[in-house]
């Protein structure tokens, strides 16, 4: 069955970015591109992408925009970007989410993100001494003030913002502090995603600013902990992006999430000069898949070069195919195999799934159980069912003493 176009991830200005962040994986992606040293994308190149997208989705397309630091290339580029989405829409259901440093966010651009409903994803590893650590310029100053400010006036402009959560050798010690800092910010939406990255000298053991399997799996289970105490009433208070995506798995229906789905390749990353890859982590020569000037988006997502990509991942090592969790992860994320040329390698975090697994599978199981009777209860009450009558969800209490409160 052929994919359908849903989500492009775009490069505005490529890998170019105004932080030096030690663990930064694209920074050196600029050595692809070495006819200049400042990369942005020409307004031919978005109206190309921008109108194959609208002419070859479905009723609905995202549009991500990453780096590098896509803010680099200006305001007036994404003005022109919503401008080609409405040009090109044939009624669309449009989304754009734009993940960001937060450095050069003004007034304009964050009224610019409230009036077209965008989704800012704000890189931000948590309280001042945990940031800097690694989230520096190239002069060695620290951007968390920065970031922190740009939060607030975001959420008070009523902007819809994630913050990402880089956890490394050192975040990992802070899985409370981190998690308090961006709950008394206001910063409800959270995702702690592990730095994997190569070490320069042994490509298959991770880099020493990486956590360890056994640190991640540990501060996984105190965030998961966290998250289970700030509940009301059974919901949710918090959002962490890792364990909403698991949750999908515990009900029996496919993660939002590619790093969970039994295979990947679902969506295609445009680079600045119009070259198509198959994911942002592999943003080579060797993956490239054509270009936007040249192909059509939809042949390359479908194309015989994508599914080898998207197959990778079921390729799995034997401890994989083994482990009692393997319905859960899928694996991981491929590029999580170190080496990464080997996809059967064993992910190098899976220490800290197991770990994390054995330590919160009996509550999402309950958390599964009370999603059902609520489904249960909701079509009940779509059925008008009688408050004596006996709750639908099964307790055997009468509806208005349960579901029906």
């Amino acid at each position: 069955m052929a994919k359908a176009l849903q989500t492009l991830l775009i490069k505005p200005a490529g890998p170019d970015c105004n932080l030096a962040c030690t663990y930064c994986f694209y920074l050196d992606k600029a050595r692809l591109f070495p006819e200049t040293k400042t990369h942005r994308m020409s307004s031919e190149v978005l109206e190309t992408t921008i109108r194959q997208a609208m002419q070859q989705s479905g009723e609905q397309i995202a549009f991500v925009w990453q780096g590098g630091e896509p803010t680099l290339i200006g305001l007036s580029f994404f003005q022109e970007a919503v401008e080609l989405q409405q040009r090109y829409g044939r009624g669309h259901r449009v989304g754009n989410a734009l993940q960001t440093n937060g450095l050069l966010l003004d007034e304009a651009w964050i009224d610019f993100f409230q009036r077209y409903h965008f989704l800012v994803g704000l890189s931000l590893d948590g309280p001042e001494h945990v940031h800097n650590r690694y989230r520096r310029t190239a002069a060695g100053q620290g951007s968390w003030r920065h970031a922190a400010k740009r939060a607030r006036q975001l959420l008070k402009a009523n902007v819809a913002v994630n913050a990402l959560a880089v956890v490394n050798d050192y975040s990992v010690q802070f899985p409370e502090e981190s998690y308090r800092f961006f709950c008394d910010v206001g910063l409800r939406h959270m995702q702690f995603v592990p730095c994997v990255e190569p070490h320069p000298k042994n490509p298959k053991q991770p880099a020493d600013f990486c956590a360890s399997p056994e640190a991640y799996g540990e501060f996984l289970c105190r965030l998961f902990d966290l998250w289970r105490r700030d509940f009301r009433r059974g919901v949710p208070t918090t959002f962490v992006r890792f364990f909403d995506t698991l949750f999908y798995r515990y009900v029996d229906r496919e993660a939002p999430e590619c790093t969970y789905l039994a295979e990947c390749g679902v969506y295609l990353v445009v680079e600045h000069n119009g070259n198509v890859y198959p994911c942002d982590f592999v943003v080579e020569a060797d993956w490239q898949l054509g270009n936007v000037t040249e192909d059509k988006l939809i042949d390359l997502l479908n194309g015989e070069r994508q599914r080898t990509f998207g197959k990778m991942k079921a390729h799995l090592a034997d401890d994989c195919r083994q482990c009692r969790w393997l319905d859960l992860c899928r694996g991981g994320c491929t590029r999580n195999r170190l080496p990464y040329s080997d996809p059967r390698s064993l992910n190098v975090m899976c220490r800290a799934y197991r770990m994390f697994f054995a330590h919160a599978d009996d509550a999402f199981r309950e958390l599964a159980d009370d999603w059902h009777r609520r489904q249960r209860a909701q079509a009940g009450a779509k059925q008008k069912v009688g408050r004596n009558d006996p709750c639908p969800c099964g307790s055997g209490k009468k509806y208005k003493m349960c579901c029906g409160k």
